[in-house]
C-alpha cells in the first residue's frame, strides 16, 4: 500500500511538515525513565520516522484505522508485535506498558478531550506526552486562572501534570488542511501522587462551578452544598476561572467538612 486516504470520519488530517514533526519528537524527555513511547494514530508514518531514529525508545503504535495499519505494517515491519489493530479510548495499558511510558501523536481533533481524559486515567503511568492539538484545545489545556480559556480541562490537566504550551502550526502542514490551527503541547507529570482531598468531590466542584462560569460560586456550589452550610471564605465570591488547582482543593475540603 502506497498511500492511506484520510477519513474525515476519524478526524484524520496527516502531518507533513517534517520540521515539526521533529521538533514533537525533540520534545520528549527520555531522563524521566521512560522508554517505551506509544504514538496515538500515526497515520503514515511522518512522527514514527523520527521515533524510530532514537534507540533509547521502544515505540510502540495504536491506530483504530485498518488502512494506516496495513501501511504501517508494510513500512516498519521491525513493529510486528508493536503495532496495535485499536482504540486508544479502550486500550489495556497494563497489559503492553511498563510502569512508566510516554505518549505521542498527532491527535485526531474529533476526539481529543477524550484522549486527554484517557491520559488523566493512565496517570500513574504515562510520565510525559508531546502531541498536536487544535490551538484552542491546546490553549485551554495550558491556560492559567484568570483567563476565558481556562477551564475543567485546565483544572484537571493541571492537578496532576506541567502543562507547556509549545509551538503553533499552520493549517498548510497538514493534508488534507484543517480549518483551524493546531498547537503542540507537552505534559509532564508532576509530583502530587494524588489530591489533597476527596477526588471525586473535586471532580463534582470543579464541574459544578463551571458549569455556571458566569456566577460566582456560591452560587454555582448550590447543587454541592446549600448555601446556608457554606463558609464566609471569599473563595466563594469568585468565578470559577479564578480558582486554582489549590483553591478548588481547599475548597473541597472544607465542603467535604459540611456535607
Amino acid at each position: 500500500m502506497s498511500t492511506v486516504r484520510a477519513k474525515k470520519h476519524l478526524g484524520q488530517h496527516f502531518l507533513n511538515d517534517k520540521n515539526a514533526a521533529q521538533k514533537i519528537v525533540d520534545a520528549l524527555n527520555p531522563t524521566l525513565g521512560f522508554t517505551q513511547v506509544l504514538e496515538v494514530g500515526p497515520g503514515m508514518g511522518v512522527l514514527s520516522d523520527f521515533l524510530l531514529q532514537n534507540s533509547a525508545y521502544e515505540t510502540w503504535m495504536i491506530d483504530v484505522d485498518d488502512e494506516s495499519i496495513e501501511f504501517l505494517a508494510d513500512k516498519y515491519p521491525q513493529l510486528e508485535h508493536r503495532l496495535i489493530h485499536g482504540d486508544f479510548l479502550t486500550l489495556d495499558f497494563a497489559k503492553h506498558f511498563d510502569e512508566k511510558i510516554a505518549i505521542i501523536g498527532n491527535f485526531p481533533y474529533n476526539i481529543s478531550s477524550q484522549i486527554l481524559f484517557k491520559i488523566l486515567d493512565e496517570r500513574n503511568r504515562v510520565v510525559q506526552m508531546t502531541g498536536m492539538f487544535q490551538k484552542e484545545v491546546a490553549e485551554r489545556c495550558t491556560a492559567k486562572a484568570g483567563s476565558k480559556e481556562y477551564g475543567i480541562l485546565s483544572v484537571f490537566l493541571q492537578a496532576y501534570y506541567h502543562v507547556e504550551y509549545l509551538f503553533t502550526v499552520k493549517a498548510g502542514a497538514f493534508n488534507p488542511p484543517p480549518k483551524v490551527l493546531s498547537g503542540v503541547i507537552r505534559m509532564t507529570r508532576n509530583d502530587r501522587q494524588e489530591l489533597d482531598c476527596d477526588e471525586k468531590l473535586f471532580w463534582r466542584v470543579v464541574k459544578s462551578a463551571f458549569n455556571q462560569r458566569r456566577k460566582t460560586l456560591r452560587n454555582s456550589l448550590s447543587a454541592v452544598i446549600t448555601k446556608d452550610k457554606m463558609s464566609d471564605n471569599p473563595l466563594y465570591e469568585l468565578r470559577a476561572e479564578r480558582l486554582t488547582v489549590n483553591d478548588f482543593t481547599v475548597l473541597t475540603n472544607e465542603i467535604a467538612g459540611e456535607l
